[in-house]
């Protein structure tokens, strides 16, 4: 199967602000992904050139194996919800579907109705008048309805409280299973895409820091402590992504490429999906000479 999506040195700048430098992934087929990284990272950029919404400055892009919003069957193939999940406050919950209908050729009646029923949204209620939660599940119903291969959110849950965010991503993971469908959703919750994600982007200072499917990242990303002294001397193919030291010990996280960690003479643990990432973002921040502090990433358990 084609990636999801493929960019090639992908880069977008508004006037002279880059928001995205020279992006080289690939996503395999059947991922649900997470995009994390703080405010300004380039996240929202980067959905909104795999929805088609603007055009790259430079490099090349393709989503299901094609340019994004290259024509209408391109443009069927892929469910955009936006920040916030907009929705018509002047329209009811039926208008949205009924509007859906209209405007996409593989709409799933059953589908739509079937989850407004199952999620207690009345049909007669105009969208203004919804909670949060309901807005983000009717937004989720309607890019779910147009029977999409790929969905994007961008940042869907941010506004939510915790038990409309879990509503959500249930509702989510249920899509998943029934349409088969891969996901891009970008988050700052971390404990969110912990439970919902099988492949990881990392961005910030509009670069990819890390990507790849989060059981193999754990699996090569270690926590070493040692004596202050015992690991100055690594072995090729282990990259040190952050260290501490006191006076009398060493604390590394590494991510190791070769299989070295296992013979070396320190305590070693792999790293959660949660230090693994705040590992990266605090590199980039640090290495981010005479740039503004960045926001903080929420962390929650």
């Amino acid at each position: 199967m084609k990636p999801v999506l493929r960019t090639q040195g992908l880069s977008k700048s508004y006037g002279s602000r880059p928001a995205l430098i020279d992006v080289t992934l690939t996503v395999p087929a059947g991922r649900v992904v997470g995009l994390v990284g703080p405010n300004g990272a380039g996240k929202s950029t980067l959905l909104n050139l795999a929805a088609g919404m603007i055009a790259p400055t430079a490099g090349t892009i393709e989503v299901l194996g094609s340019r994004p919003a290259a024509d209408a069957a391109q443009l069927a193939r892929i469910g955009f919800v936006a920040q916030d999940t907009p929705v018509y406050a002047g329209l009811t919950v039926g208008d949205h579907l009924r509007m859906g209908r209209r405007l996409n050729p593989r709409w799933d009646d059953a589908l739509a109705e079937g989850r407004v029923a199952q999620v207690g949204l009345d049909p007669a209620q105009k969208a203004g008048r919804l909670s949060g939660g309901q807005r983000a599940q009717l937004a989720l119903t309607i890019a779910a309805a147009k029977r999409p291969e790929l969905l994007i959110f961008d940042e869907p849950v941010a506004s939510l409280d915790p038990l409309a965010r879990r509503a959500f991503l249930q509702s989510l993971m249920e899509f998943v299973a029934e349409l088969e469908v891969g996901v891009i959703l970008s988050s700052h919750l971390l404990s969110d895409l912990e439970r919902v994600c099988d492949h990881m982007i990392v961005l910030t200072g509009s670069r990819v820091q890390l990507t790849g499917d989060v059981e193999d990242l754990l699996a090569t990303h270690y926590r070493l402590v040692a004596a202050r002294g015992g690991l100055d001397a690594l072995p090729p193919g282990v990259e040190v992504i952050h260290a501490e030291h006191t006076d009398r010990q060493s604390t590394l996280l590494v991510h190791d490429t070769v299989g070295a960690v296992p013979g070396l003479a320190a305590d070693t643990e792999h790293l959660n999906l949660e230090d693994m990432i705040l590992a990266y973002l605090t590199r980039a921040a640090l290495g981010a000479v005479g740039a503004r502090a960045p926001q903080t990433l929420e962390a929650q358990r």
